[in-house]
């Protein structure tokens, strides 16, 4: 199954690690995390309103020249809530 972020961003469930509230950045140990991910090139804005949500997710891809795993770690930032984000994932019911 799929889950849409918002715009034209769709992402497989099974990529998805976490969905967080915006409201959690309050946390000096979040923020340092958050702060890091975004000096690394790991943070995708994908909205132009107020950010509600962040999803954590990771793809591993198969290195085709040395066919070896590759991670590689996206965190979306998305305008719709995070208990939105996750009826739709049907994590909540």
């Amino acid at each position: 199954m799929f889950l849409h972020l918002g715009k034209d961003y769709v992402i497989p469930l099974e990529d998805i690690i976490c969905i967080i509230d915006h409201k959690s950045l309050k946390s000096k140990d979040t923020r340092e995390f958050f702060n890091i991910a975004e000096e690394e090139g790991f943070i995708e804005n994908i909205t132009d309103k107020k950010i509600k949500s962040y999803i954590i997710t990771e793809k591993t891809y198969i290195d085709k020249k040395s066919s070896s795993k590759i991670r590689k770690s996206i965190i979306y930032c998305s305008n719709i809530s995070s208990t939105t984000l996750n009826k739709r994932a049907g994590l909540l019911k």
